[in-house]
């Protein structure tokens, strides 16, 4: 089941690659490049080298002694992914593909963003790397994520602000694309989340995994056992399919995928075409990618990741919706019992563990996947809380 690709970039029937045949051109060469190396030695040895000396990882599997006893029930263990190099899941991603971007004769790096940890963690690499920069990124998005635009701007990217559509994330990813289409010569589109066209969800999935690589061998020395249940936030869906990874092929393990109730594309969407591949996807009545709203910037977006889709519809993974008054309670609730604040995006997962710790026993096992750090978010949480 974790091969479940049927044919070359399919998850049953989602995923594929609906793009303009000069990009298909691209994109054909980018994922034989992609399996050329990413079971090479030499290239693996230099992304964990990566991963080790820059990002700093391995990261910790805590016990969360005090959330356990404050919400009853199951052990809860935190993935600590807020504890990355840049402050997010982001950067293991970053560093396979800009490695990749490297072995292919790339000068120019572009992406997009919406909460920012994308951007600023690709802006870093280039940075280390010395590749040209651009990201981009809705208008609306710049305007929450302030201060995460200074600091790519510090790190010496370029930032477009996308004022198109409703100026977030799915408009940011458009841009992006127009952008490969024109200038794929000597561009590398560094795609942040498990979507788009093949590829790039397998790609993501195989960089993320280590994710889930790390937990599982965690979870084993720290109780001799797995755990119950992986809760992870999905958006694009990158964390989580990292979260989820090394657990898919292991059916007492359950898979719980966390999302805003006002973007929740695997409880509400229906099977479409976005950005390039087919998913579960908020159409409204024109059939049209529907406006959709998150307090978390980085859950902003219409479609989600094909693999999540072939998840939630195979029944491999479930899939829930929490709304604003309980994420914002779970983000202080963390930060106050656990010394620990979490980006808003990964609140809704911890927000759901309050539903199901109680459900289960006292030695039965949850883990929570932190993909981020608050520090971005704390201004406005501020804003929320005090209205």
């Amino acid at each position: 089941m974790n091969d479940v690709e049927l044919k070359q970039g399919y998850f049953g029937e989602f995923g594929g690659s609906f793009v303009p045949p000069e990009l298909k051109e691209v994109l054909d060469m980018l994922a034989e490049q992609f399996e050329k190396y990413k079971n090479d030695p030499e290239f693996m040895e230099e992304f964990k080298f990566y991963l080790k000396e820059f990002v700093g990882r391995e990261n910790p599997l805590s016990f969360a002694r005090n959330l356990t006893e404050e919400y009853g029930g199951a052990k809860i263990y935190l993935k600590r992914e807020d504890l990355n190099h840049t402050g997010a899941h982001k950067i293991n991603n970053v560093i396979g593909q800009i490695l990749l971007a490297k072995r292919m004769g790339a000068k120019r790096i572009i992406a997009e963003t919406g909460a920012g940890q994308h951007g600023v963690a690709t802006a870093t690499a280039c940075s280390m790397f010395g590749m040209d920069c651009t990201i981009y990124m809705g208008k609306l998005d710049t305007e929450r994520q302030a201060l995460n635009v200074f600091r790519m701007e510090l790190l010496g990217a370029k930032i477009v602000s996308v004022d198109k559509g409703q100026g977030r994330l799915k408009d940011a990813v458009d841009e992006a694309l127009g952008d490969l289409v024109q200038n794929y010569e000597n561009t590398f589109y560094l795609l942040g989340s498990a979507v788009g066209p093949h590829p790039f969800p397998t790609m993501v999935k195989h960089f993320q995994s280590v994710i889930s690589e790390e937990s599982k061998r965690q979870i084993l020395e720290k109780e001799g056992k797995l755990p119950d249940a992986v809760i992870a936030v999905t958006g694009g869906g990158s964390n989580a399919i990292g979260a989820f990874a090394h657990y898919i092929d292991e059916p007492s393990v359950r898979l719980i995928g966390v999302e805003p109730d006002k973007a929740a594309t695997l409880t509400h969407g229906v099977p479409g075409v976005i950005h390039g591949f087919k998913c579960l996807v908020l159409l409204d009545e024109d059939g049209n990618p529907q406006p959709t709203y998150s307090i978390a910037a980085g859950l902003d977006y219409p479609g989600i990741g094909p693999e999540h889709s072939y998840l939630k519809t195979s029944g491999r993974a479930e899939y829930h919706a929490v709304n604003k008054e309980e994420v914002l309670e779970a983000f202080q609730l963390l930060a106050k019992k656990e010394g620990i604040i979490p980006a808003l995006e990964s609140a809704h997962a911890v927000a759901y563990a309050k539903k199901l710790a109680p459900q289960l026993s006292k030695d039965q096992i949850i883990i929570i996947n932190i993909s981020g750090r608050g520090d971005k978010d704390v201004q406005q949480a501020f804003d929320m809380i005090k209205k």
